[in-house]
């Protein structure tokens, strides 16, 4: 059976790497490290927070980079808020944002208003310009619960696009069989994904990397500029701003995955491929 290296034009064994950048959008301080990361750096991909204050300005900067949605239900900071761009009572918390946590979400989200709220973030970032090249999920929110998947999967198939998702090994442990279903449907997805709790992703992207297996792995970052913006809203702000050393320029990162003879590539070979096998 060819596996998803190959159909990518790779031999079965390489190594192909995606080092997504999260949270575009979000902040002034990280549209202008995302940005850096993927022009200077060795981030292949990224993804927009439609509905982030700094969401236009990401939109402004974009030079057709690969960049696709980070399709979000969730504003986790106490200090700085953003909430639905659509009419969505039932995804708003008490401060008038989207709920801070994801089981507040599971809890009180109508399924039909999360619907409108994600389509319309992918419509939007289309009509920003953007060319879309996959979609995931701001903090795994999507990712973990059946009813939520679904969501995510429709719209994937409603648009084309690949998405994130951990391993198959990892259905067991999640509790319900998404990526049989995703490959049932045709959605292509990365075969392994490093997963980081929080922010500052160093530890596991560097292990995984010396350690990296055959097969599409997909590898996430948050970096951003040290800035007094960032410092005042995000407390997590030093492993986004130590995110950024990570990817942005000639470094650790960059050498570990040329010894490894790693393919860095982005989320639009994957895109193509799941569009080509929808029209064939």
């Amino acid at each position: 059976m060819t596996n998803l290296a190959e159909r990518l034009g790779y031999r079965a064994d390489d190594r192909v790497v995606i080092v997504n950048c999260d949270d575009l959008g979000s902040c002034h301080s990280a549209n202008e490290a995302v940005y850096r990361s993927l022009r200077d750096g060795v981030a292949s991909s990224a993804t927009l927070m439609v509905p982030a204050p700094w969401a236009r300005h990401a939109a402004a900067e974009y030079r057709g980079e690969d960049v696709g949605v980070h399709l979000t239900l969730n504003s986790e900071w106490d200090l700085y808020r953003w909430g639905p761009i659509t009419r969505a009572p039932s995804l708003l918390d008490g401060d008038g944002g989207f709920p801070r946590t994801v089981t507040d979400v599971w809890d009180h989200a109508d399924l039909d208003e999360v619907w409108r709220e994600l389509s319309a973030q992918v419509e939007r970032a289309i009509l920003w310009g953007f060319d879309v090249t996959h979609l995931d999920s701001h903090m795994g929110t999507l990712q973990l619960k059946p009813e939520f998947f679904d969501v995510y999967l429709d719209l994937a198939l409603e648009y084309a696009l690949p998405l994130r998702l951990s391993g198959a090994s990892t259905q067991q442990a999640v509790g319900f069989p998404f990526r049989d279903r995703a490959d049932e449907e045709g959605v292509v997805a990365p075969d392994h994904l490093v997963r980081v709790l929080g922010v500052g992703s160093r530890p596991q992207v560097l292990a995984a990397v010396a350690d990296l297996r055959p097969g599409v792995t997909e590898m996430y970052v948050h970096p951003a500029l040290d800035t007094s913006e960032l410092r005042a809203h995000a407390p997590d702000w030093e492993g986004r701003v130590d995110d950024l050393d990570l990817v942005s320029g000639e470094g650790q990162l960059a050498d570990m995955l040329r010894e490894a003879g790693a393919h860095v590539i982005g989320y639009r070979p994957l895109r193509e491929l799941q569009r080509a096998g929808r029209s064939g």
